[in-house]
């Protein structure tokens, strides 16, 4: 099932997305929310007529850094032994089709493209053989970054936390199981060209490796976001580009970068 979050008439609401053709999507509105017992409710909006905002609203987005060998090079990075974890505030999530806006201490923001997976219960310590069942779903990611200002301050709060820096979307996969989810397509277009193409079993540590990791140190919450790192091709955006996320079997996120005022 692919549960999208929307508003419709300044109203907020969670929806089942249903059809095949992008122009006849549409949602079943869900009583209730999705991390919990819930029913659809026969209520139906063709998605052309809502906002879509961000699937869901992290109380933390756990993000993963050179997990791809390829993207660890690129950068003339060394690939990490263990996972190398790093936040993004709840306050740099955006929805697919917002704008991505422009830092004004940046001159060098990049894309990178990832798999996000959203956690489905409140979780800790979890065991490998376990992941599977904390895992609500994935959906689509980009982690944009201010190279310029990730080099210069060597931390990177301010470099992958500025506002809208985390664009995620259209929607959450709910029925795509773990093995699947570990060999995907993952590409990224700038303006219609391809800048990013990989798959996630090229990932240096796995979806468990990741989750058993931060899990060992902290507890995950229903909602809360992993972003699992992105492949090769990581380049510059500037203001005007339409940048789009694709990963097989959940979806494209879009996004237009603007200057921010």
């Amino acid at each position: 099932m692919r549960i999208a979050r929307f508003s419709i008439d300044g109203n907020v609401a969670f929806g089942a997305v249903e059809g095949d053709r992008p122009d006849e999507l549409v949602l079943d509105i869900i009583k209730g929310i999705p991390f919990a017992d819930f029913q659809l409710s026969g209520t139906k909006v063709p998605l052309s007529k809502v906002r879509l905002l961000p699937p869901v609203l992290p109380n933390k987005v756990v993000a993963f850094g050179r997990n791809y060998a390829e993207h660890a090079r690129e950068l003339g990075n060394e690939v990490p032994d263990a996972p190398f974890a790093f936040f993004k505030p709840s306050t740099s999530v955006i929805g697919s089709g917002d704008e991505i806006q422009y830092p004004s201490f940046s001159a060098d923001v990049h894309h990178e493209a990832e798999l996000a997976v959203v956690i489905g219960r409140m979780c800790r310590e979890v065991p490998r053989e376990r992941v599977k069942d904390v895992i609500f779903g994935y959906t689509c990611a980009n982690d944009v970054t201010a190279r310029d200002v990730q080099k210069r301050e060597k931390q990177w709060a301010r470099a992958k936390g500025f506002d809208t820096a985390c664009p995620l979307g259209p929607w959450v996969e709910t029925g795509m199981d773990l093995e699947t989810a570990s060999d995907l397509t993952i590409q990224l277009t700038v303006n219609g060209e391809q800048r990013q193409l990989g798959r996630t079993s090229e990932m240096v540590h796995s979806i468990e490796d990741l989750i058993v990791n931060i899990t060992e140190a902290m507890t995950l919450l229903p909602g809360d976001v992993i972003l699992t790192g992105t492949p090769a091709g990581v380049g510059p955006l500037t203001v005007g580009d339409e940048v789009a996320v694709t990963i097989e079997g959940i979806g494209t996120l879009t996004n237009k970068v603007v200057k921010r005022g």
